[in-house]
């Protein structure tokens, strides 16, 4: 069997149910998902790794054949998550098109090690997705063992990082997921909006965000009826609601060849490298007058941490934001960048020898 070309279509549309719960709702998702000619991949959990024990943790093994049963009706190939070399050798058996790796598995290198190990020397196609924790070499690291047992088709998968509190279920930090990208060109980045989201309502949103970012396509959660899920329902639609959400994303071209759009985005170009450069050049003078803070703090023997100080720029700054037009959020992660930095080089001012 030939591994399934993860490039072949752009944006290329993975979906079907959180669980293979049965035969019928496993078919009929499928049947339905493939019918509206929007889905491309069918994907389905048959392991489940649960949180904490009791959940529902996958039908196992026996929905192997009902997802090659939706394959042969449907004619579209099917992928699947898998966790141990044991999984990969049944998945292989049942014809699955396209193993992916889970966050809880991506995050863990033997896991990972094991997984690679099952399909050394086999013609696989693999996505993998972010660790659950934001480390980018984790991720990296996942991409290259499975490159040192032979694997070529290798694609990613942004599920969001998890964090306590916040809009969604996982924060899709999406900074990380770009730098990932910058970091192993021509990899597919495909969005896992149902799991960055936990519910159904801020769906069309990350989708459209994921193509505003150029992202190669999206894998999401859907089933006959969600609110009976076995697992996640309020994150899974049903297969037209999917069609819905699908048919309202607007796909945006990468590059366009007009002179007016080209000889426009220059003159735009020119003048953010040039407040780049001021920009760095002010961050440079700061660093230099906390350097000298830190001299003054170091002869008269005083901690680099002023927490009452620090709070005091902290809410004078983020004060501002409205009238900047900038986030709150935005304006609290530079400052927090900012305050690292300051305490590093402090740091080395202080404990100098």
């Amino acid at each position: 069997m030939t591994a399934f070309d993860i490039k072949s279509k752009k944006p290329l549309i993975i979906s079907g149910p959180c669980s293979a719960e049965t035969e019928e709702q496993t078919l009929e998702t499928c049947k339905q998902l493939a019918a509206s000619g929007m889905v491309d991949v069918l994907r389905a959990g048959i392991w489940k790794p649960r949180t904490k024990p009791g959940n529902f943790e996958g039908v196992g093994i026996k929905g192997l054949p009902w997802m090659a049963k939706a394959k042969e009706i449907t004619g579209l190939p099917i992928a699947i998550e898998v966790a141990t070399g044991k999984h990969v050798h049944e998945a292989l058996e049942f014809g699955v098109d396209i193993l992916w790796v889970g966050a809880r598995s991506t995050v863990n290198p033997f896991s990972v090690q094991e997984i690679c190990d099952a399909v050394r020397g086999q013609d696989v196609t693999i996505l993998i997705k972010n660790p659950m924790n934001p480390d980018v070499d984790l991720w990296i690291g996942a991409v290259e063992r499975f490159r040192a047992v032979g694997v070529e088709k290798i694609g990613l998968i942004h599920r969001g990082f998890s964090a306590i509190g916040g809009k969604y279920r996982n924060n899709p930090m999406w900074h990380l997921a770009i730098e990932m990208r910058r970091r192993m060109p021509g990899l597919p980045l495909i969005c896992d909006p149902s799991h960055i989201c936990g519910r159904r309502d801020t769906l069309l949103e990350v989708c459209q965000k994921s193509a505003d970012l150029n992202y190669d396509g999206l894998i999401i959660e859907s089933h006959i009826c969600p609110d009976k899920a076995w697992s996640d329902a309020s994150q899974q639609v049903t297969p037209t609601d999917l069609e819905t959400i699908l048919k309202s994303i607007k796909w945006r071209n990468e590059i366009v060849d007009k002179p007016e759009f080209l000889q426009a985005l220059d003159q735009f170009r020119v003048q953010i490298d040039q407040l780049d450069n001021e920009l760095f050049e002010l961050l440079s003078k700061r660093m230099n007058i906390a350097e000298r803070i830190g001299e003054v703090k170091r002869d008269n023997n005083v901690t680099i941490l002023q927490s009452g100080r620090w709070a005091d720029i902290v809410e004078r700054i983020v004060s501002q934001a409205d009238s900047l037009k900038l986030s709150r959020e935005f304006m609290s992660t530079i400052l927090e960048a900012i305050h690292i930095e300051s305490i590093n080089r402090q740091n080395k001012i202080m404990n100098k020898k």
